[in-house]
């Protein structure tokens, strides 16, 4: 993003962070509507932070950690040079999306798990039953089971890594468990930011000036493309309709603001889209999927449960490819099998 803005291909109007208290910073150079909108956006983020469901474990003191970690990584600058240590990093951060989310609580004990104990009377339980052989040391499969965490099982079972070197990894891996739940809830919270920040400025006592350049910049905030999706736009809509729907049920009391409220913290983007975006919705937006046939990009599909399904299909596992290690020991020279 940084990138991005230094060549003047995007610009940064705000940056917050998932953290107890949330901490959010503005450019200098912003014009005080543009704060304004921003510090509204910021509201929707801290309150998507807190209270979404997908963000409940994550490390609200990671900021302090990140601190921690920067000097650690300058010692080890220093006692090992700065070429070893980016060496290690670059190789780091080309894995560093394949974690494992579901076991965030996992730790790493380093102790087998216990066998069961056999009861006294386990013998005649198994009686007329067949033994079965426990498998040879060299054919039992390493890991028993796919291990989709490449960061974890490198750490714990390389015999190459010297425990520096294991340490920079797992500070890589610490970080991206805590940067994860962001990557499954971008439309969402992005949308959830942009629905509240365009009524709380709607909500203030403008002027014809500042409300022309609210309109302008919240225009290009939600402005379509015709090549990606825009998060900010998807997500605000579904927010929208949601509210819509449920607060113009019979019978519903003007339940859509509650029911809004439910769905933030509840859902992650791919059950949110499942759930709600609806046909309708699909045709408003004009979403469609699209493929590269010959020198043209042609449009392939339209129908709204196929764009629907498309659309999650790009956020399983957050988008990256589906890795797991196989086989640790492959051919018994020491590589992996992924």
């Amino acid at each position: 993003m940084k990138i991005m803005y230094d060549v003047n291909l995007s610009r940064i109007y705000e940056l917050v962070i998932n953290s107890d208290p949330c901490y959010a910073f503005l450019l200098e150079g912003n014009s005080l509507i543009q704060n304004k909108l921003v510090i509204a956006h910021v509201f929707a983020h801290g309150d998507f932070f807190k209270n979404n469901a997908w963000f409940r474990r994550t490390n609200r003191g990671m900021v302090e950690s990140m601190a921690v970690h920067a000097q650690r990584i300058r010692e080890y600058e220093f006692q090992y040079g700065r070429g070893e240590v980016e060496k290690l990093l670059d190789a780091a951060l080309a894995v560093q999306e394949h974690i494992d989310p579901c076991c965030l609580m996992k730790k790493r004990t380093g102790k087998k798990p216990e066998e069961k104990k056999p009861s006294p009377y386990e013998d005649i339980w198994s009686i007329g039953e067949e033994k079965e052989e426990e498998p040879k040391e060299e054919e039992k499969k390493f890991p028993l089971f796919p291990e989709k965490d490449l960061l974890e099982f490198i750490i714990r079972h390389s015999h190459v890594l010297k425990d520096w070197q294991k340490d920079i990894l797992d500070m890589v891996h610490q970080e991206m468990f805590y940067l994860w739940p962001q990557i499954e809830t971008k439309i969402m919270n992005e949308g959830w930011a942009t629905f509240w920040h365009a009524r709380i400025m709607r909500e203030l006592d403008l002027s014809d000036e500042e409300t022309l350049e609210f309109a302008r910049l919240h225009s290009g905030i939600i402005q379509p493309s015709r090549m990606q999706l825009n998060p900010y736009l998807l997500g605000v809509e579904i927010f929208e309709d949601i509210a819509k729907r449920w607060g113009d049920q019979p019978f519903s009391k003007g339940q859509g603001i509650a029911k809004i409220f439910e769905v933030r913290e509840m859902e992650n983007d791919i059950s949110f889209i499942r759930n709600y975006l609806t046909k309708d919705l699909v045709r408003e937006l004009d979403l469609y999927l699209y493929k590269k046939q010959g020198q043209q990009w042609k449009v392939v599909d339209t129908d709204w449960e196929t764009v629907r399904e498309g659309i999650i299909a790009k956020l399983i596992n957050g988008g990256f490819p589906y890795l797991v290690v196989e086989d640790g020991d492959y051919e018994k020279n020491g590589h992996l099998y992924i």
